[in-house]
This record gives structure tokens, sequence and C-alpha cells, in this order.
């Protein structure tokens, strides 16, 4: 699996996190992880908004 992890393990963790961080902020974390993850690429890609603004 990820890492050397297997499914019951995988739940385990899931379960952790679940208790440490409730299940209302669970979506939330998710949604700033992932716009996390979005400008980490376009830094990466060299992409920026004034690249944007300069082709339009």
């Amino acid at each position: 699996m990820i890492g050397g992890l297997g499914v019951p393990e995988l739940i385990i963790i899931f379960l952790i996190i679940l208790v440490l961080f409730g299940a209302n902020k669970i979506p939330k974390i998710a949604k700033d992880l992932g716009g996390g993850i979005r400008e980490f690429k376009k830094s990466i890609s060299g992409e920026n908004d004034d690249d944007k603004k300069d082709k339009s």
C-alpha cells in the first residue's frame, strides 16, 4: 500500500485524526491542505498572478 501501510493502519490513523480534530474541522483542514498543495504546484511551475495579467 502507501509506504508500507495497509488498510488497517490507515483506518487507525484516520480514527486518531477524527478524534483529535473532530468531524466538523476535517473538511476545512482538507480544503486548506488542497489549497496549499495547489499554491505549491503553481510556484514550482513558475506560474503566478503577474504572468496571467501580462498575457491578457
